[in-house]
């Protein structure tokens, strides 16, 4: 029988687990850097939907802007969704791609109302889903999709393994793309959100896709693989099981990561325990996740490279989630603080653990993404997964990405989900209405002026007020889903 999770299709809130000493807060040693950083300026850009309420960025695996100032997301239209699930929202959306003002809509596979968004790659190819007709009688009846490519006015149907549905995760600079295909194989276990999935009754297998050419990667033992993340060499990284035998712990056969790179799917092993989890890979060939240890209860981060498997640990709490990764191999994401009720943004280093704090006085934080520059995004919560205020960091110092928001705006940020290696963030915002709106922020540079639409953060001491009861918790619709003793999320480092 398949085993049950709670996950968010698109925004999904998750943990993975660990435990280690935490170093002191990074906001305790900003006292001696505050008075040498420079004010940043941004112009924030509000992006519309397509006759619905809300548009949105992906928080799931990809790049929501490349390095270009190209971005690619979700908008509603005002077509309702036919189904007793809504897998956003209950509008159906559209792909969008923006590009220097301009919003595209992106359309769907024909006579299919709606598509989604995960990744976008150097030259504006996107990568997601279309819904392909198809429905499962999971859930009431779950509409089911398609991996597809969207390439200049082309939409292209990466297809299945014969079963009901496939995903792409990820795109790099080459036009690989890879993801998961269910084929017509009955199965007992699902890697579930693991995989970024629901349950499905078949087997789903990892591929790579290239010219128009589908390649099962197969397993590493078990029925079910997923690959999620492509680095610019063509490596691969995923998550499989590695038998058919259930632990007595988990309820589930052992899940290891995988490194896939020619012919060959590379077991990556765990810290000891039955469970471990790729989460992000760069271009050098590192791959940042979490394990189990013996006990299958404790997680500990870790970064693998060349064969190595190294521990960087937790901040003294259960549960860890590893979610971006940068070149140079700095791993960001939350990890819980002692005792486990609350958990903070963190940054891994050379093996050291930073507990990057909270913002505004929230007890808990998620750091999402790092570009090369090491400025780190994310938001503050209130510990159950309602966003609170979208964060930038840098120099050791957390800013509420609020005191960027012109004071004309009724918007509020409540989560930063990306930032590129120029410095450009993808957002998401709310309105006092509850709509929601993906939002860029473009840094200024000395010689744009206010009147530009550029805001700086001295006054920032305001934000607080601002944004005083306006948190809310995601639109995404939750899904019951196998029972893994973790949830988790990756995120691809920026190329």
């Amino acid at each position: 029988m398949k085993s049950e999770t709670r996950i968010c299709f698109i925004m999904v809130a998750l943990c993975f687990a660990l435990a280690f000493s935490a170093r002191l807060p990074a906001q305790e040693q900003t006292e001696n850097q505050e008075h040498q950083r420079e004010h940043r300026r941004f112009k924030l850009v509000e992006i519309g939907a397509f006759g619905g309420p809300n548009s949105y960025f992906t928080s799931i695996s990809g790049r929501s802007v490349n390095n270009h100032g190209v971005a690619a997301g979700m908008a509603d239209t005002p077509a309702a969704v036919n189904s007793p699930f809504c897998l956003i929202d209950c509008f159906l959306t559209h792909a969008f791609i923006w590009k220097e003002g301009d919003i595209t809509d992106l359309g769907t596979l024909p006579g299919i109302g709606g598509s989604f968004v995960n990744d976008i790659n150097a030259k504006g190819t996107v990568v997601g889903m279309s819904l392909n007709g198809g429905t499962t009688p999971i859930f009431g009846g779950l509409p089911l999709f398609d991996a597809v490519v969207w390439k200049g006015d082309e939409i292209i149907d990466l297809g299945t393994f014969g079963g009901g549905l496939s995903y792409a995760g990820a795109i790099n600079d080459h036009d690989q793309v890879v993801g998961f295909a269910l084929n017509s194989t009955p199965d007992s276990f699902d890697l579930g959100s693991s995989c970024q999935n629901f349950p499905m009754p078949t087997q789903m297998h990892a591929f790579i896709w290239h010219r128009g050419v589908m390649r099962d990667l197969g397993t590493l033992g078990g029925t079910d693989s997923c690959a999620l993340f492509i680095n610019q060499h063509g490596q691969v990284a995923g998550n499989s099981f590695t038998n058919s035998i259930a632990n007595p712990g988990t309820g589930l056969p052992t899940i290891h990561p995988f490194l896939w790179e020619g012919d060959e799917m590379k077991d990556l092993g765990t810290l000891g325990g039955t469970l471990a989890f790729a989460n992000a890979i760069n271009n050098r060939g590192q791959i940042a996740g979490a394990s189990s240890l013996a006990d299958d209860m404790t997680f500990h981060g870790f970064l693998w490279e060349k064969g190595e498997l190294d521990d960087f640990g937790s901040l003294g709490g259960l549960t860890l989630e590893a979610i971006g990764l940068n070149e140079a191999g700095e791993v960001v994401g939350k990890a819980d603080l002692p005792g486990s009720l609350t958990h903070h943004a963190f940054l891994a280093t050379n093996g050291a653990m930073t507990d990057l704090g909270t913002q505004d006085g929230d007890p808990c934080s998620d750091a999402i993404s790092i570009n090369e520059d090491n400025q780190i995004v994310g938001f503050s919560e209130d510990c159950s997964g309602i966003f609170k205020h979208a964060f930038l960091w840098e120099d050791g110092h957390m800013s509420d990405l609020n005191a960027f928001v012109p004071v004309s705006s009724n918007l509020t940020l409540t989560v930063a989900t990306f930032i590129n290696d120029r410095g450009e963030i993808a957002a998401e915002g709310v309105l006092p209405s509850g709509e929601q709106r993906a939002v860029l922020l473009i840094p200024c540079n000395d010689e744009e002026s206010d009147a530009n639409g550029c805001k700086g953060d001295e006054d920032g001491a305001n934000t607080t007020a601002k944004i005083t009861g306006a948190s809310i918790a995601p639109t995404s619709a939750s899904v019951t889903q196998p029972n893994l003793p973790l949830k988790h999320v990756g995120r691809r480092s920026v190329d």
